[in-house]
């Protein structure tokens, strides 16, 4: 049997390549811009609805027309996480703020 010798032959151009870069800078643009897309169309009009359900949650007053967990009621007492309403003459309930789904003034 013959034996072969392999030579490896370098030519130089005078042109160096540019290292090859191994993905991690594409993958972090990429992180980025997925968390802004998320910021901008999920998490901040959610902080916008839920400071404006707040505002209509403190502005409940005695006497206005709310509606909480589809009953539809006029406010007789505040309290700190309920609110009194009746909902029918000399028929008065409990439900929690949080249940306040519309205000009517």
């Amino acid at each position: 049997m013959e034996e072969v010798q392999v030579v490896d032959t370098v030519v130089n151009s005078g042109n160096v390549a540019a290292p090859q870069q191994n993905g991690w800078g594409g993958l972090l643009v990429y992180c980025v811009l997925a968390f802004a897309v998320i910021y901008f169309f999920i998490v901040r009009p959610n902080k916008k609805r839920m400071a404006e359900y707040q505002k209509m949650v403190d502005s409940v007053a005695v006497g206005n027309r709310i509606m909480a967990a589809g009953i539809y009621g006029t406010v007789k007492k505040i309290n700190e996480k309920t609110v009194e309403m009746e909902i029918a003459k000399g028929v008065v309930i409990e439900v929690s703020k949080n249940a306040i789904g519309a205000v009517e003034k």
